[in-house]
């Protein structure tokens, strides 16, 4: 089998003017960026806006493993599959951040013959969304320092300090920094930190934003500290939006590309899944709606985080209304929530399947809180048996869900039919009422309550001091009404990253709390979450060349 990039670098593509004439978008309404890559201007949404909306299907998972499951392929396969059955049909994912893509987990275009193009733009610097972003978050920081640096009349307390500097890379050295070193000119000296652009409030801004007076709004929300009064400065009360949102002008346009076969793709925005919300931007989702019939769209890591947080978060916050959630899942990876290591997932084991199948029961249970219906599908491998696919099916068949087999990875379109012609008879004759998990009126406390007893399956929540104080005093300045974004290891239900399966008796432990008055949610932290990747020993980076004739390789 030949390498992702390989097989994207022999693609034949299509003019991205061609691709985006068979969703009725005129040239006029894109801002080329070379012949394969554009933007979407505003006036298209002007024209579209009024039409009816499509079907929208998304995809999530179950909780991530070593073993893979395949979510992006999944979404791509399916989208490209719905083509080739003459369907209009078009694909919204996130943005690929730099670091997993020089680290360890390796670019976000899908895989083998489901995959997006061009597969280099995309997971390197793709049309500068990310540079817009770390510009505008930097200026903020900057502008903060140099007010307390020059007079500080808003009276920010530097041990206060919120807000912190980004940038699109996996460098762990940046975490906990010293600021101001030098001479009195050189600024206040202080602690620092930094995280990566994904994790970025503003990166959750511009998602969730719908035009430019939305964004505006929200940047002038962000709380960037509180002063020696402890009352909280944001980023109006420095004059920092219009210079924010001049950077951020072009970065707010969704993107236009292609998969393999020539099914549209928006790409747009890539907020982190377990400290933000997971899900590619409103724009994007709403933008292609309007243009085709059926929508894949996507949310990160499993569903206990991506799921929910689209649902309760962006669903909530956007006015939108899923018809059918796909649920990806692999025999290798449940093997491996039953106990089997990574190295011996291969041979059949039924014993270890069931006890493993336990992880995809909670997520399937999950969706259905929600009255929506729900796919099931299996990424499939060579090393998988008509026993385990027999003992899944009926698993879910049970359970009321459809299952399909996937083989968008080794067939691209042709390989996902059998799925999408599950989720079609689903959308035809399996009709959701799609509804939030908890009211908006709810306290913070029951909320958090409510989603890890609910979803995560725990007994309870315990807080540290810092945390009820922190809700308390989010509450006491008008934040409650706020949906909760909770802050948790995708490795696992349970906020211990070593408990697979479907744990039970266990306690969530919330430790802190801040608003993301910006954005619209309440964090809630559990666990030791990274903001700020590091590298592995071996980092993917070693690995990636460009030669003399300007082909890369090594990216994956």
């Amino acid at each position: 089998m030949k390498s992702d990039i390989e097989i994207a670098q022999e693609a034949v593509m299509q003019p991205i003017k061609e691709i985006a004439a068979s969703y009725g978008i005129s040239e006029d309404d894109l801002e080329l960026y070379g012949k394969y890559k554009a933007k979407l201007t505003d006036e298209l949404w002007e024209k579209v806006k009024d039409k009816q909306d499509g079907k929208l299907v998304l995809v999530t998972a179950i909780n991530p493993t070593p073993a893979g499951e395949g979510k992006t392929t999944t979404t791509v396969g399916l989208g490209e599959a719905f083509g080739r059955m003459g369907k209009n049909a078009i694909i919204a994912l996130r943005e690929p951040s730099l670091g997993p893509c020089f680290g360890i987990k390796g670019g976000a275009a899908g895989g083998g013959y489901a995959q997006v193009v061009p597969m280099e733009d995309l997971n390197l610097h793709f049309t500068g969304d990310f540079h817009a972003i770390t510009s505008a978050n930097n200026l903020l920081a900057a502008l903060l320092d140099n007010h307390i640096q020059q007079g500080n009349a808003l009276g920010i307390d530097p041990r206060q300090v919120l807000w912190k500097r980004c940038e699109d890379m996996n460098d762990r050295a940046l975490r906990n920094i010293v600021i101001g070193l030098g001479a009195k000119a050189d600024g206040m000296v202080r602690e620092d930190h930094f995280v990566i652009t994904v994790a970025s409030e503003i990166m959750a801004i511009l998602c969730l934003a719908d035009n430019m007076e939305d964004l505006k709004e929200r940047l002038g929300r962000i709380i960037v500290g509180y002063s020696f009064a402890g009352q909280p400065v944001t980023a109006s009360d420095l004059h920092a939006v219009g210079a924010m949102a001049a950077l951020l002008k072009d970065a707010l346009k969704p993107n236009m590309i292609q998969t393999l076969e020539h099914t549209g793709v928006l790409v747009h925005g890539g907020p982190f899944a377990n400290i933000a919300h997971g899900c590619n931007s409103v724009r994007a989702t709403k933008t292609a709606l309007k243009l085709a019939d059926i929508v894949v769209t996507e949310a990160g890591f499993g569903a206990d985080l991506g799921a929910e947080k689209f649902l309760d978060i962006k669903c909530r916050k956007a006015g939108l209304k899923p018809d059918a959630v796909v649920l990806v899942a692999t025999v290798r990876a449940l093997k491996y929530n039953g106990g089997v290591p990574k190295d011996q997932l291969g041979p059949e084991n039924l014993e270890a399947l069931k006890r493993g199948i336990v992880n995809l029961e909670k997520h399937i249970e999950n969706i259905q809180k929600y009255d929506v219906p729900v796919v099931v599908t299996l990424n499939s491998f060579t090393t998988d048996t008509e026993a385990e696919y027999a003992y899944i099916k009926k698993f879910c068949e049970d359970m009321g869900c459809q299952f399909a087999l996937s083989e968008v990875w080794a067939k691209g379109g042709e390989g996902g039919i059998a799925l999408a012609e599950k989720v079609l008879e689903t959308l035809e004759h399996r009709p959701g009422n799609f509804h939030v998990l908890y009211p908006d009126e709810m306290g913070l406390k029951d909320k958090i309550h409510t989603i890890a007893t609910e979803i995560y399956g725990a007994d309870g929540v315990s807080y540290t001091p810092a945390a009820s104080k922190a809700l308390k005093n989010i509450e006491d300045m008008g934040f409650g009404n706020l949906p909760v974004c909770m802050a948790k290891t995708q490795y696992s239900l349970s906020d211990d990253q070593t408990k697979l399966g479907r744990p039970t008796a266990f306690t969530i432990n919330v430790r802190d709390a801040y608003v993301s008055a910006g954005a619209g949610f309440v964090v809630a932290l559990t666990g030791s979450i990274m903001t700020m990747p590091g590298l592995p020993k071996k980092p993917a980076a070693e690995n990636i060349d460009v030669d003399k004739n300007g082909k890369i390789t090594g990216l994956f």
